[in-house]
């Protein structure tokens, strides 16, 4: 490794192995990890029951701690930061893959219809089987989300389509899903539609465990899916002619690509329903505090698509105690300001070099 210059004469660290990382990027990342983990620590010690990381960690050196402080934490508080941290990394991820894929920034797992698909099959399979078990419930929201994609794929035509073709077929798709989807509610039985609706906005109020369990591995795949894809999306990022100029094969990649974020989409639509917006927020969040292309900008936004779930997560019970409030909600009032905030400063950057 070697400290070195870029093209554009900000620092980069070369490797042996070809792959470069720009110090800016790799400063926002840690700092990035360090808001994390603060976060979580935030988090932990909010609630009723007055109970925190001090209380854990004497738990963990074999010290006694209360009933309720035990079940506080490893029961309620420490599985939503776990699992609100992976669907946020899971969404966020795939949004940027999407940006690149179709050159829109505005592109994400719900406006591509991939979030609306699983949340159709995850419906249909409620009116249908209301008791189904979690494993049937992540296979109708894979099922519902692949079958988008192909769609998408088939209806868009070859290699040669463009990004914008793809992303005004999938705001077709999800308009007409979403219509299906009110139909579904509107004529459920009460409480069904009752249910629907509350896991529609976004919970964490569930997370358990064993669901964590059925998404770590997710997680780790996601992550070699960055050094694996993050060349190949940088391609996308140039156009659909450059990148196939270049070598990039368009016509395998963007199908493996596609069923790679709808695997992330409906995995996290899955464990705490869809979480709309983020996958627009968070990469351009993570592009205004360092601006990255390729592996770095995936890993970027994935981390900053954790850290608003906690942050939401963290705001719902600070304020309201441990009242299911959706974290949709919740994200939508923490995300927006700074989304429009990031947007102002992207301008009056602009105005400066200018």
């Amino acid at each position: 490794m070697r400290r070195d210059h870029a093209t554009d004469g900000k620092p980069v660290l070369r490797f042996a192995s070809g792959l470069q990382v720009r110090v800016g990027n790799l400063k926002a990342g840690l700092g990035l990890l360090i808001t994390a983990t603060l976060l979580a620590t935030l988090s932990a010690g909010l609630g009723v029951t007055q109970a925190g990381i001090p209380d854990l960690l004497r738990a963990l050196t074999g010290a006694e701690i209360g009933d309720a402080q035990t079940y506080a934490l490893w029961t309620v508080r420490l599985p939503r930061i776990v699992l609100g941290f992976m669907a946020g990394w899971a969404v966020a991820l795939a949004g940027a893959m999407l940006q690149s894929i179709a050159r829109n920034p505005l592109a994400d797992p719900g406006l591509f219809g991939l979030s609306q698909g699983s949340m159709t099959m995850i419906m249909i399979l409620f009116v249908l089987a209301p008791t189904a078990p979690k494993v049937m419930i992540a296979l109708a929201a894979m099922a519902g989300g692949l079958g988008v994609a192909m769609l998408l794929i088939w209806l868009v035509g070859g290699e040669r389509s463009s990004g914008l073709a793809i992303l005004l077929m999938g705001i077709a798709i999800e308009s007409m899903l979403s219509s299906v989807g009110s139909l579904l509610i509107l004529y459920m039985p009460p409480e069904a539609s009752l249910a629907l609706s509350e896991w529609m906005a976004g919970s964490l109020f569930k997370a358990r465990w064993p669901t964590i369990a059925i998404f770590a591995p997710l997680i780790l795949l996601s992550i070699a899916g960055i050094f694996l894809f993050g060349r190949a999306l940088s391609a996308y990022d140039l156009g659909n002619e450059t990148a196939m100029a270049i070598g990039e094969p368009v016509g395998r990649s963007r199908p493996v690509l596609l069923a790679f974020a709808v695997l992330l989409s409906a995995a996290a639509v899955t464990a705490v329903g869809p979480l709309t917006f983020l996958g627009v927020l968070a990469p351009h969040l993570a592009g205004s505090i360092s601006p990255a292309i390729s592996r770095a900008r995936l890993f970027l936004s994935a981390l900053m698509g954790g850290i608003l779930v906690i942050a939401a997560d963290a705001m719902t019970r600070g304020l309201v105690g441990d009242i299911p409030m959706p974290i949709g909600l919740s994200l939508t009032i923490i995300g927006v300001p700074l989304f429009i905030l990031a947007l102002r400063f992207q301008a009056l950057r602009k105005m400066q070099t200018h």
